[in-house]
């Protein structure tokens, strides 16, 4: 959150902009000056702009209120310019509760379209499409129907909107999570290139934009689905790094750097009587070293709050704390003592492995056997469906 400024919390879930939401605005307040060269215009335009950003945090709260009745915390809402993004802890395994948390975003804005389009029958405005041809004298009109129209954009079955989150779960009722996410993805991609085809014979910059967005997000879910598949019912100890360098509170940011250099380790877990206290990262050395001595005691820069995991936490959930908290290194912590440590790539070399395995055992099954094919056992000894690997 460094490039975001906290702007408030809703039910303590932080609320923060965007540095580039700021450009957003300063760029929308120009557009609508020089078009109209009248200062109350540029206002107008710039408060209708703010009023849909008002109606985008309530549909992400929509998603984090959703998400909270099921057990699945938020950790904060950020403004983007092109649209908001609920961090929550996880995505959670059960298809209908995806379901709900998904359809919670788009109901938000169609209860504001609804209320919108009620205070205009009632004040006698109009509801005609045309009013967002001059928003400026027509706002709540306007603002009605962008809400209708983000609910509607959003609910395309493609990925990254919610569309693809409730095609997914609905697919998953009857499916395995991998494949369901699979085939989402590859219906989101075809939307994306149907969205590019006609962006470019119209010469669209906007609905190529959108191909773009689109198509990037379902390659993310489906990545995303393949790292679940093979971690889901691997104990974290399968993946942990159990030969790596640690630091202790009394050490330096020059012991730091000799460890640095004398190894291939980029993060050192700083260690007082055998616990762990901190995990210092080569990111925070190299910002240190800049900022302090280098006899400067490892312990007063390094991250305290670092959360830390059991060799028999699942690896999935773990997997996920860890892109929801950007943390690339996890200490492994068994009665106190520090066992390993689990690393965003140790867990890629785990899939990658596993992938190859899945692919050779595949390669042993005879073609028309392959529908029939019963449970196999997973490298770790667990059984795993016969759906094909997600690629």
């Amino acid at each position: 959150m460094k490039r975001s400024l906290r702007v408030g919390s809703v039910a303590g879930i932080g609320i923060f902009l965007h540095w580039t939401f700021l450009l957003l605005v300063a760029a929308i307040f120009a557009y609508y000056y020089v078009q109209s060269q009248s200062l109350g215009a540029a206002l107008s335009g710039m408060g209708l702009i703010l009023g849909v950003f008002v109606c985008v945090i309530l549909h992400e709260l929509g998603h984090a209120l959703t998400a909270r009745r099921f057990g699945v915390p938020t950790r904060s809402i950020t403004l983007y310019p092109i649209g908001g993004l609920a961090r929550l802890e996880r995505i959670p395994s059960e298809p209908m509760k995806e379901f709900w948390i998904a359809i919670g975003g788009p109901a938000v804005n169609v209860v504001i379209a609804f209320a919108l389009a009620l205070v205009l029958l009632v004040t006698g405005g109009t509801l005609a499409p045309v009013a967002l041809e001059a928003p400026g004298s027509h706002a709540l009109a306007s603002l009605m129907w962008i809400n209708a129209v983000l609910a509607v954009f959003n609910m395309l079955p493609a990925f990254p909107m919610d569309g693809g989150r409730v095609l997914r779960a609905l697919l998953a009722l009857r499916w395995d999570y991998a494949q369901a996410t699979q085939t989402a993805a590859n219906v989101g991609q075809g939307m994306a290139v149907l969205f590019g085809l006609i962006g470019i014979m119209t010469w669209n910059p906007v609905l190529l934009f959108i191909a773009l967005f689109v198509y990037v997000g379902a390659q993310q879910e489906s990545k995303q689905a393949m790292y679940r598949a093979f971690t889901e019912g691997t104990p974290v100890r399968e993946a942990m790094v159990t030969r790596f360098a640690t630091l202790t509170v009394d050490d330096t940011l020059d012991d730091a750097v000799d460890a640095l250099l004398a190894g291939t380790d980029h993060d050192f877990p700083v260690l007082e009587a055998g616990t762990v206290v901190g995990l210092l990262r080569r990111k925070q050395l190299i910002q240190a070293l800049s900022e302090h001595g280098r006899d400067t005691p490892v312990a007063e820069v390094a991250d305290a709050d670092c959360f830390t995991t059991a060799p028999s936490a699942p690896l999935d959930e773990v997997f996920q704390q860890m892109n929801a908290r950007s943390c690339s290194t996890v200490p492994v912590v068994d009665g106190g003592q520090l066992v390993g440590l689990l690393t965003l790539e140790n867990v890629g070399e785990l899939i990658m492995v596993s992938s190859a395995l899945e692919t050779r055992s595949h390669s042993r099954v005879p073609r028309d056997q392959l529908s029939e094919a019963p449970l196999r056992e997973r490298p770790d000894g667990a059984a795993s469906s016969g759906a094909p690997p997600v690629p």
